[in-house]
């Protein structure tokens, strides 16, 4: 019996050493961001850093591919960076990719920054208020020109200035006042990045006012970037054993046996993703005031004005997400309202050509950027433009055609119909019309059977009168 129990305590001893063994590996949660950092991929990446400090993640892979996107949505997205308890990977993957603009924000903010080979980031000017002009080419210094290296120069020079670059805001263009504070305010935003993340300070400010770019090499020489891998198992290889300071602790990355976890964009990110696009927004808006126009117009219909109203709901959303123009919103709304009044007040064409101008510089305004993939095409102007005003001027048409058709209903489209008597008279009586008994007085005497023709309605009784042949 002894011998059964220390054979039992001996057996448990040794499951118990082999459990560790069993124990999966924290995953490393992959993240692909492809094209404008938008409101709808900021969501997606909020929502998957918090999604990997919720299942324990070792590392979050943000793998970028994006010409840059609204300054908001950059913002939103760094600090969720910057917050979050899992370190995050920045990756520009596969080859061919970009991390423009915005891109190289995220990039400096991430805990580790990588690019695969045939990539490049950079160009990291503001041009999110008015379209400011990218500054113009200057000619690489000649030997004469060329100012000696020293060590420690621009750090120096940035402190003697309060943090700015007198030989980089001497190259820059003049601009005005806004501008200026633009780009001041960009480049204190990627120096602090890279200061906190120990990088290159002097080009991520170039980055900015002279609004450069690096190959994945390059960035790798100049300490902007801390890896080179072909893809996301090459950057795992090379980042186990990297130490990572997180929220003021020190973690070592062990990340050969780590599982990769990809994370798809879900329903809600895609359709934010469609309903954020500029061009989809400005249709929707346009599909809710034209169907809450012809509910209004045509009462009963209720889809036009289910669906309006659904739509303008949809529209208005996406407007407080993009950066959007109300003054361009307004003429949108004045050049449809004059549009509509050329219909009923004729003006010989001025409120119609009036509201066609109005129309179209409201949708040239209506989004405020000159970011890539945020205009609204010019085709999509003039083709909406034309449709609108032929929609508008047929639906106002109907309507007024409608007020010359005869009533057919109420009290009103009693007056002058003809009924039928039902019984002899020379007073009071029953009369049938359309279909109804109604009492009936006349002046004259009636036989039953006879057509009358009602005159006035007083209460429920006709006043009627024989109807001529």
């Amino acid at each position: 019996m002894k011998l059964f129990v220390l054979t039992l305590r001996s057996g448990i001893a040794a499951i118990l050493l082999l459990l560790p063994t069993f124990v999966p590996a924290a995953p490393v949660v992959v993240t692909t961001v492809e094209g404008p950092i938008a409101p709808a991929s900021a969501d997606f990446v909020q929502r998957s850093l918090e999604r990997a400090a919720a299942e324990g993640a070792l590392l979050v892979v943000l793998q970028l591919d994006t010409p840059g996107g609204l300054d908001s949505s950059m913002r939103q997205i760094i600090r969720g960076i910057l917050a979050s308890p899992v370190p995050v990977a920045a990756f520009v993957a596969p080859s061919g990719a970009r991390a423009a603009s915005a891109g190289t924000y995220i990039l400096y903010a991430s805990h580790i920054a990588a690019m695969a080979p045939g990539t490049n980031l950079g160009a990291a000017t503001p041009v999110q208020i008015g379209g400011l002009p990218e500054p113009e080419p200057k000619p690489e210094p000649g030997p004469e020109t060329r100012p000696k290296p020293s060590q420690n120069s621009s750090a120096n020079q940035a402190d003697e200035t309060g943090g700015r670059d007198i030989a980089t805001e001497d190259r820059m263009p003049k601009k005005d006042a806004m501008s200026r504070k633009i780009i001041h305010d960009a480049a204190a935003y990627i120096r602090a990045l890279a200061q906190m993340r120990k990088r290159n300070v002097e080009w991520a400010e170039r980055a900015v006012h002279e609004a450069v770019s690096l190959s994945a090499a390059d960035a790798l020489n100049l300490k902007v970037i801390d890896y080179v891998a072909a893809d996301v198992p090459d950057l795992l290889r090379q980042l186990n054993g990297r130490e990572v300071t997180i929220l003021g602790q020190n973690l070592t990355l062990d990340t050969l046996s780590a599982t990769i976890q990809a994370v798809e964009p879900d329903w809600r990110t895609r359709l934010l993703a469609v309903i954020t696009n500029p061009s989809v927004a400005y249709i929707l808006m346009l599909i809710g005031i034209y169907g809450l126009f012809f509910e209004f117009s045509n009462p009963g219909f209720v889809l036009p004005g289910v669906a309006g109203a659904i739509c303008l709901l949809l529209a208005l959303y996406a407007f407080q997400l993009l950066p959007v123009s109300y003054a361009g919103l307004a003429l949108i709304l004045l050049g449809i309202a004059f549009i509509t009044a050329e219909a009923f007040l004729p003006s010989f064409g001025a409120l119609g050509v009036g509201g066609m101008i109005a129309f179209i510089a409201g949708s040239l305004m209506l989004i405020d950027t000159d970011l890539p993939g945020y205009g609204i095409p010019w085709p999509m102007i003039a083709g909406i433009s034309v449709a609108s005003a032929l929609f508008l001027i047929s639906v106002a048409g109907m309507a007024l055609k409608s007020r010359h058709n005869p009533i057919v209903s109420g009290h009103e489209a009693m007056i002058g119909a003809v009924g039928e008597m039902l019984e002899d008279t020379s007073g009071e009586g029953m009369v049938r019309v359309h279909g109804e008994l109604w009492s009936a007085h006349s002046e004259q005497p009636l036989a039953r059977g006879q057509k009358v023709r009602v005159t006035e309605i007083h209460g429920l009784v006709l006043h009627v009168v024989p109807a001529e042949k």
